[in-house]
């Protein structure tokens, strides 16, 4: 599965638009993405990171790291999914970067997953879905998730880079991942919902092949 990963993220190259603003996302596949994106760093103007882990990788490489309020719409959104179904709809946060993540996909106007085969499911829901919370309302979310069937499991000790914590409900099979997200986006205290289904991703590369 590692070669998978290192060639999707090679091949998500060719949708990088020269003097563009690359927004990156984060995760194992990503860093495969990164490494290649370094060779074209003097022909884009910079990368837009969803994470510090992410951040860090782009500094050491050389790529400028920029600002999403002072960039402005990006072309391309880069980034990885724990789940991806045969609509393009995805599960993301087992890295618990899904806020900014879900941001920058909004912020851009393509966005490219890169994923292994192990990744393509039919129906979401088998990885658990990330919930990032506020901490306050961990209990109260948790007692709205159980009322719609899922089981939410905390994630003791992880804290996102915007000092939130992560819930992660299991025993969901997500029928309807569109109707699911608008739902869970009205609870107080949600701040993101792992779902990308409003928003799922335009192209998916499977290793270096378009699914």
């Amino acid at each position: 599965m590692s070669n998978e990963k290192r060639l999707a993220g090679e091949a998500a190259i060719r949708y990088v638009e020269e003097g563009g603003i690359v927004g990156v996302g984060t995760g194992s596949t990503v860093a495969f993405f990164i490494d290649a994106l370094a060779d074209l760093k003097d022909r884009i103007q910079g990368a837009v990171s969803s994470s510090e882990q992410s951040t860090a990788q782009l500094k050491r490489l050389g790529i400028p790291v920029l600002d999403l309020n002072a960039t402005g719409p990006l072309s391309i959104y880069v980034d990885g999914a724990d789940e991806c179904d045969p609509y393009k709809r995805l599960i993301k946060g087992g890295g618990a970067a899904l806020t900014r993540e879900k941001i920058i996909a909004a912020a851009s106007a393509k966005f490219v997953c890169i994923i292994d085969s192990s990744k393509r499911v039919e129906l979401l829901g088998k990885f658990p879905l990330p919930i990032e919370v506020i901490p306050m309302a961990r209990s109260l979310v948790g007692r709205e998730i159980v009322k719609r069937g899922g089981n939410p499991v905390w994630r003791d000790g992880v804290v996102t880079d915007n000092g939130n914590w992560v819930i992660d409900v299991h025993g969901w099979q997500i029928a309807d991942p569109v109707a699911l997200e608008k739902e869970l986006n009205q609870i107080p205290g949600i701040v993101t919902v792992g779902l990308f289904a409003q928003r799922p991703a335009d192209v998916v590369l499977i290793g270096d092949r378009e699914m």
